[in-house]
């Protein structure tokens, strides 16, 4: 199992601008702050610069909070719950997917180790999850 890295957000925001994904990717240190920026406490609390997304990218290995405990709790919040979710993270454990899925995921991916592998990643992201896929409008709004 590959360890997450700080350096993992930048790869990211890199691969979705070799796609052409112009949504902007914002990057939280830890599953704690997560839950801040969809609550809106804090340095989150001006929703003009901090908008809820459209789409959410969640990695299970975080500090303070997991991703699983995020996905539960934005599952839990009734203005959140439609809200489309990725895991993107390291683990291929199959306990962790189920938990996953269970906990409401709406899909699984496993971070690729290569550039080139990410690059593709972020093309299908953008081809499905941001160009096919309808989300409802509704959940947006806080």
């Amino acid at each position: 199992m590959r360890k997450t890295t700080k350096n993992d957000g930048y790869f990211l925001q890199r691969a979705f601008r070799q796609v052409g994904i112009s949504n902007t990717l914002t990057v939280v240190p830890n599953g704690q702050e997560a839950i801040d920026y969809f609550s809106g406490v804090g340095k989150y609390a001006n929703r003009s610069e901090h908008p809820l997304p459209c789409l959410m990218l969640l990695d299970l290995h975080m500090p303070k909070k997991s991703g699983m405990e995020v996905l539960r709790w934005v599952r839990a919040e009734s203005s959140l719950r439609t809200l489309p979710i990725i895991i993107l993270t390291s683990s291929l454990q199959d306990n962790d997917i189920e938990r996953a899925y269970l906990d409401g995921a709406n899909s699984y991916l496993v971070k690729p180790s290569e550039p080139d592998e990410l690059t593709v990643m972020a093309r299908t992201i953008k081809d499905y999850w941001l160009g096919q896929n309808r989300t409802c409008k509704k959940m947006i709004s806080p």
